[in-house]
């Protein structure tokens, strides 16, 4: 898959558009683009523009004009020659000059293709590399700032900080080796065992992390659930400041699943409306429900919303017990425009849950909004790195489990090969997470999920 042919691949969405941007990396993506340009540019310097004519030079046929931007190696984004051709955004003139480009020796890029490049010639790792397919998928101020943040590698940087500390001591270990049958020993156990300990605590911190970085890149799974006529269809509409679900009188009314995106400061709640819990003859209704729990057992967290005016307190914790899960729920006493708040706040007090109080059909509804800002703000603070990669968590675990090992060894007073060898394993782990250890078929399946011309 490696090798040095010069790729093209059209680096803008396609369709019709003001422009489109066509993207050259190789050795002789300079050399391919002089060849169809009609200006002088083998000479010219690097991160220069130059407006010109691309010419089809079987028929002569011009093109189309078009800005074409030089970065030459190794000062470009994938370390080579670079030619980055801004044309009109038309389809028919982008796959028309990518022919062009072909004919004159380029070929087609894969998927991920110039990242890759990238991270082979050393200008990005592999955690940075990953994070590049994440800030073209973030959708969201949060996601956006996790994506940027590994991208500038403070992660990788934690990590090789970690590597580096363990490699100084293995190879104190490895040097003991070569004077076996001295006895004789240059690392101190102590200091590593302390050293061992301080890398567990990073490691079972970042590991932590993956759950809240997983959630908030994604969006938070928010389900709406409670029972038929509680407003559940209501609250949505309320959160959405839109008539999305369909809102009725008639029990049993939402009787599939309706999800929507709501953008709270930044931060991305997917919300589920639900079909209402109850005892239904009904078998269409009965699959709703049934898909109300599934729905529950996946969320990140659950508004459970009941009409405050019909409602106990005991009847409400039992009701949400019954949703058997271990996931945050927040009780949600909607219609609170029929009741005296003074009496709910009395019927309420000391609830085994998290309560709010709203009206969604007056849109009285911000201090739910209040809560949910606020959940995401724990879990944003959770930890300074935040990971979001099962590939990375993956890694941790083993990681985790390699430092326990030299833990145990250290304990036992085991010899010095064996500790050597569960450092190495504990490195090998480390090292997978930035790329100094990857495989071409772990290479492949990442970057193979990145779009073209990325």
């Amino acid at each position: 898959m490696y090798n040095d042919n010069t790729i093209v691949a059209l680096a803008t969405p396609t369709g019709v558009g003001a422009i489109g941007v066509i993207r050259l990396s190789g050795a002789d993506a300079i050399n391919i683009a002089q060849s169809v340009f009609s200006k002088q540019i083998l000479n010219k310097p690097s991160h220069t523009l130059h407006f010109g004519k691309i010419i089809n030079n079987i028929n002569n046929e011009v093109v189309d004009e078009v800005v074409l931007s030089i970065f030459k190696e190794p000062k470009s984004y994938t370390g080579e020659n670079v030619i980055e051709i801004s044309c009109h955004g038309s389809p028919f003139i982008q796959q028309k000059l990518i022919e062009v480009l072909v004919n004159k020796g380029a070929r087609l890029a894969k998927p991920g293709e110039f990242t890759l490049r990238a991270f082979l010639n050393g200008k990005l790792d592999l955690a940075q590399a990953e994070a590049v397919a994440d800030l073209i998928a973030s959708d969201s101020e949060v996601s956006h700032k996790m994506a940027i943040s590994q991208m500038k590698g403070e992660f990788s940087n934690k990590i090789k900080n970690l590597r580096q500390s363990l490699i100084n001591f293995a190879s104190l270990i490895e040097l003991e080796l070569d004077f076996g049958e001295e006895d004789v020993e240059f690392a101190n156990r102590k200091q590593l065992y302390s050293l061992v300990e301080e890398i567990s605590e990073v490691v079972r911190m970042l590991k932590k992390s993956f759950v809240a970085g997983n959630v908030l890149k994604k969006g938070i799974a928010t389900v709406i659930a409670g029972k038929p006529n509680a407003g559940k269809s209501t609250v949505l509409n309320a959160l959405l400041n839109e008539d999305r679900a369909i809102v009725s009188n008639i029990a049993g009314t939402t009787r599939d699943t309706i999800e929507e995106s709501l953008n709270i400061n930044g931060v991305l709640f997917r919300i589920i409306d639900t079909a209402g819990i109850r005892v239904s003859t009904n078998e269409i209704e009965d699959l709703g429900i049934n898909k109300t729990f599934e729905n529950i057992e996946k969320a990140d967290l659950i508004l459970y919303v009941f009409d405050a005016k019909k409602m106990t307190k005991n009847i409400l914790n039992d009701e949400l017990k019954s949703l058997k899960t271990s996931k945050k729920i927040i009780a949600v006493a909607n219609k609170t425009d029929l009741c005296e708040i003074e009496d709910l706040d009395k019927e309420f007090n000391n609830l085994d849950y998290e309560i709010v109080f709203i009206s969604a059909i007056n849109k009285e509804i911000k201090v739910l909004l209040n809560v949910l800002e606020k959940y995401a703000s724990e879990l944003n603070k959770q930890t300074e790195t935040i990971i979001n990669n099962s590939r990375h968590y993956e890694s941790l675990y083993k990681t985790e489990e390699s430092l326990n090992d030299i833990k145990n060894g250290l304990n036992n007073s085991i010899s010095s090969d064996l500790l050597a060898l569960d450092i190495r394993q504990a490195l090998h782990h480390l090292s997978e997470i930035t790329g100094e250890i990857s495989s071409e078929d772990l290479l492949d399946n990442i970057f193979s999920r990145f779009c073209i011309g990325k």
